[in-house]
């Protein structure tokens, strides 16, 4: 079994995934490293370089290849992964999606420190991030809703959401 996790930049993503994958003695896959690895360079410098339409598609071969030659491990993609092509219905067809729902003030509050490792918001003015979080938040969520599962993550220790990540599957 693949469990995918999904979610905005800053849910948890990378840190839950760790923790389930250790939990549950599977393999570990970041589709983010996976790109590094294959580009050789940051997600900041792919998306400065060559773009964002070069970075989903490259994405989208990856999120494919993984979705279709592995069997057994916890997938960790980026916030943006759903919501290209039809992403989601893959995601959601080949592997157990689990959403790791987390507010926008909390968010805002985890990005503000992140910034310019997020080439996303990296140049948004401080004041401005929790509206850009909100907003972008809510056009995706049309994609993270059709995840098969839905774990909220506000004021839950790592360990908390993967006790219940482990009940839900």
């Amino acid at each position: 079994m693949i469990i995918s996790l999904i979610g905005y930049m800053g849910s948890g993503k990378s840190h839950i995934s760790k923790v389930l994958s250790q939990k549950l003695n599977l393999k570990l896959i970041d589709l983010d490293k996976e790109i590094i690895l294959k580009n050789n360079m940051s997600i900041a410098n792919i998306f400065e370089k060559r773009g964002e339409i070069y970075f989903r598609k490259e994405e989208r071969a990856l999120l494919e290849e993984i979705l279709n030659t592995e069997k057994d491990c916890v997938l960790s993609l980026g916030g943006g992964t759903p919501s290209y092509y039809n992403n989601m219905e893959l995601i959601t067809e080949k592997s157990e999606s689990i959403y790791l729902r987390t507010s926008a003030g909390t968010l805002s509050e985890r990005l503000l420190k992140q910034k310019q490792k997020r080439p996303l918001i990296a140049k948004i003015p401080d004041e401005d991030l929790p509206e850009f979080i909100a907003k972008h938040l809510f056009e995706r969520q049309v994609y993270y809703g059709q995840a098969k599962h839905t774990v909220s993550t506000d004021a839950k220790t790592p360990e908390d959401i993967v006790a219940e990540i482990v009940a839900i599957i």
